[in-house]
């Protein structure tokens, strides 16, 4: 059975909610924070995947800054129980519309809502070299804003992918003057004239040849090995996830989706709106780049614009009738 784990009274998920959330990272929290506050029905659908789980602590957040995802989360469910948001533990397998969006759970409950705030992040689906998924969010990272500082000054490599790769290495270097880019799977003709002279001027080393594993010793990574046996001392290994956006339900709604070089997004307006009447949506759920102080204002506007549209809606009809 659905378990809900918020101390809020009412836990029979019947009626029709005026908003589900779908989703209860940062975005979906912070948007659940405002609902709340607006005295509005509102329930949150999380199924417990942060983006953000493998690192231990999150950076950049003011008055945040060094705390553990985990922790963050926990105090978000603490916020918007204070309102009465009710939180339900479990994923939204699909949703469909009849007037009010119907959201079904993995455990076969239905959800109902008037407004529907979709928050469920993407996926990183990460390089196939063995041990980088293992040290992902410790010494294997990917962006040098969430981690830079904790690794200054040390030894970087850069795991290629793709030739994007080159603007991964010339960012990195902003935090160590030892970097070297991997090429792995991209070939050294892929690279531009500019891409080279950057790279050179940045002092970021070359080298070509796929990256066959990582080496690790006492449980820190010590290197990089290649397929040809070479091996060259790293103590961190940058590396560029493919984004895999979780938007299906928003793909059964028919919302319009737009192609970006890290995956297909939806449309929205600056509020987060999408194409479906009715339908917001916020953090990495609408784009690549959304860390988690721009997830929880995303959600905070999504939510604020969904307040507003249901005033409106609800005085509109009144004049109706």
């Amino acid at each position: 059975m659905t378990q809900n784990v918020t101390p809020t009274e009412n836990k029979d998920l019947t009626g029709t909610y005026d908003v589900v959330v779908v989703g209860g990272g940062a975005a979906g929290l912070s948007a659940a924070l405002v609902l709340g506050r607006a005295r509005l029905r509102a329930l949150v659908v999380d199924a417990g995947e942060p983006r953000n789980a493998p690192s231990d602590h999150m950076q950049g957040y003011l008055t945040r800054d060094g705390m553990a995802p985990a922790e963050f989360l926990a105090l978000g469910r603490e916020e918007i129980a204070r309102y009465g948001v009710e939180l339900v533990r479990d994923r939204a397998v699909d949703v469909s519309r009849d007037g009010d969006f119907a959201v079904r759970l993995a455990d076969g409950e239905t959800v109902r809502g008037r407004r529907l705030i979709v928050t469920t992040g993407l996926r990183d689906e990460l390089p196939a070299v063995p041990g980088v998924a293992e040290r992902f969010g410790r010494d294997v990272l990917h962006c040098p804003f969430c981690h830079g500082w904790e690794v200054r000054g040390e030894r970087f490599g850069v795991l290629a992918t793709t030739p994007l790769s080159v603007h991964q290495a010339l960012m990195v270097s902003g935090w160590s003057d030892d970097v070297t880019l991997f090429l792995h799977t991209v070939a050294e003709r892929e690279l531009s004239d500019d891409d080279l002279r950057r790279l050179a001027a940045a002092g970021v080393k070359v080298v070509p040849g796929e990256v066959a594993g990582l080496r690790v010793e006492d449980d820190r990574l010590t290197g990089v090995r290649l397929a040809d046996g070479t091996a060259h001392d790293r103590s961190v290994l940058f590396v560029a996830p493919k984004a895999v956006p979780q938007t299906g339900l928003m793909e059964r709604l028919g919302a319009e989706l737009q192609e970006t070089p890290f995956g297909a997004y939806p449309v929205v307006d600056p509020t987060g709106r999408t194409s479906v009447p009715g339908v917001w949506t916020a953090g990495n759920a609408m784009g690549f780049a959304e860390q988690v102080v721009h997830a929880a204002s995303g959600g905070y506007r999504a939510a604020a614009a969904v307040v507003g549209d249901l005033i409106m809606s609800d005085l509109d009809a009144a004049i109706a009738g």
